[in-house]
């Protein structure tokens, strides 16, 4: 990290803020799509479309609540990497409903494949060589991160400058917590 104000908590943190948006924005997008009807509240939709947009809307909460997380604890390198970890990984999973959603087009294809790409690199920087404070593992996570965000615009997923409705965290029990590793 040559940049001098950049630190092990800004790039995790900045991760963590961008994986939450792409999640949220694509749970938006698949929403958008669906004739933007509330997810429990639209008759008569296809049961399979309304699964894969309530699996990117759970991903967007899920990366929501390690945004959340990442933003109430002190700094500590190795369980802010988990936050942009998990949040990544959340944002894999609503790529994946994207994909699934706009049927397999070359762009959601390209955009899923980044998300995944984002979401090991998330996970290498967290992991047990890491710990998040490897500066090489970083990068990689960060370089990542900007790729996916990238691919998702290239997909429609996001629209720079668009904004988005906020995504409710919903009840973060100490079990759900402890459950997602934060």
């Amino acid at each position: 990290m040559s940049d001098p104000a950049r630190t092990p908590r800004t790039s995790h943190a900045a991760r963590t803020r961008s994986a939450a948006f792409r999640a949220a924005a694509t749970a938006h997008h698949i929403q958008r799509q669906d004739s933007g009807a509330d997810l429990d509240e639209a008759p008569g939709s296809d049961p399979a479309e309304k699964e894969t947009a309530w699996k990117a809307a759970h991903a967007a909460r899920v990366a929501a609540q390690a945004l959340a997380v990442l933003t109430e604890s002190a700094p500590a390198p190795a369980a802010d990497s988990r936050c942009a970890r998990n949040a990544a990984a959340s944002a894999a999973q609503a790529a994946r409903m994207g994909r699934l959603h706009d049927g397999a087009s070359e762009p959601s294809v390209a955009a899923c494949d980044a998300a995944l790409l984002a979401s090991r690199a998330a996970a290498d920087a967290a992991g047990a060589e890491g710990l998040g404070a490897n500066e090489t593992l970083n990068a990689r996570a960060d370089a990542a991160e900007a790729a996916a965000v990238a691919a998702a615009e290239q997909a429609g997923w996001i629209r720079p400058g668009e904004e988005l409705p906020q995504v409710s965290t919903g009840v973060r029990s100490p079990e759900v917590i402890s459950m997602l590793h934060l």
